[in-house]
């Protein structure tokens, strides 16, 4: 009897849990990792990610996410817009070799090109612009950037554009700009540009070990690291709290996965699909010792 009493008892607490309202942007007090899911590529739609799309922002943001990944690459034309890369495979994922003619389907597109080319048939391709627009329409969301540009100089060019433009809107803009770094020198190659009040490291590109990242994270006020599935460890994700740091995995699109990363003591996950009402279900199943 006293059994199921105490497990009433803790249904009932994880229940009140997890419909706790949330606050918006502006009542928080961690930022952007007071969220638990980080959608990536602006969040997937209809079964397809990637797409940096206004609609998927919309149908990401109306299922309740609040922090959006965004892939930012240089156009022929020097134009800073939402785009994973220039490739044929890229492409043929966003459907659109009958937007663009043959010679253009693995080319650097110009602004015009791009902006014309409809994605999966109707959906409509940003650039920093557009994405400046929906941070003015919604102003309890996060933009993590995804800079694409191997060449540091032209990473350095994107953060300038990036910055310049917001500055010349409305700088309050860049308080909800959470750059992403790539390696240790980074840090300071951006924040020659700008001192953003937040930074994500992402580990999928550096060899820096366990040690050194979070060393790193420590010295410097890290707010969250990005660590791929493959490299995760209790261990790891135990030193980067420590150290002050909330630890984010990518790329991960079942809520059993987030529930046992959340279990390792992940802060959350990079998704296509998952919301943030799904990882806070995970979050109850965890409660209950699922």
């Amino acid at each position: 009897m006293r059994k199921w009493v105490a497990l009433l008892l803790l249904a009932a607490t994880a229940v009140i849990l997890f419909w706790t309202p949330r606050g918006n942007s502006q009542e928080s007090t961690g930022g952007f990792t007071d969220y638990k899911v980080v959608s990536h590529a602006m969040g997937g739609i209809r079964d397809h990610a990637y797409t940096n799309s206004y609609e998927a922002f919309i149908a990401n943001y109306e299922k309740g996410n609040r922090v959006f990944e965004v892939d930012l690459l240089l156009t022929e034309d020097g134009n800073l817009v939402a785009r994973h890369e220039w490739t044929r495979a890229m492409t043929e994922l966003l459907q659109q070799e009958d937007e663009l003619p043959q010679d253009r389907q693995a080319a650097r597109l110009t602004y015009e090109e791009f902006k014309k080319s409809k994605i999966l048939g109707g959906y409509a391709p940003l650039d920093w612009n557009d994405i400046m627009d929906l941070m003015e329409r919604f102003p309890d969301i996060y933009i993590v950037t995804d800079t694409k540009e191997q060449d540091p100089e032209e990473m350095k060019r994107q953060f300038a554009m990036l910055v310049q433009s917001a500055e010349a809107r409305d700088p309050l803009l860049l308080q909800r700009v959470v750059p992403q770094i790539y390696n240790r020198p980074m840090l300071a190659e951006v924040k020659d540009i700008y001192d953003f009040p937040s930074v994500i490291y992402t580990l999928y590109a550096t060899e820096d070990t366990d040690e050194e990242v979070v060393d790193f994270v420590a010295e410097h006020d890290i707010d969250a690291v990005t660590i791929p599935e493959q490299r995760v460890t209790r261990s790891f994700l135990s030193k980067l709290k420590k150290a002050g740091a909330a630890a984010y995995v990518n790329t991960v699109n079942e809520p059993a996965d987030a529930n046992r990363l959340k279990r390792m003591g992940a802060n959350g996950v990079y998704s296509d699909f998952l919301t943030e009402k799904e990882v806070e279900s995970a979050n109850w199943l965890y409660a209950l010792g699922k």
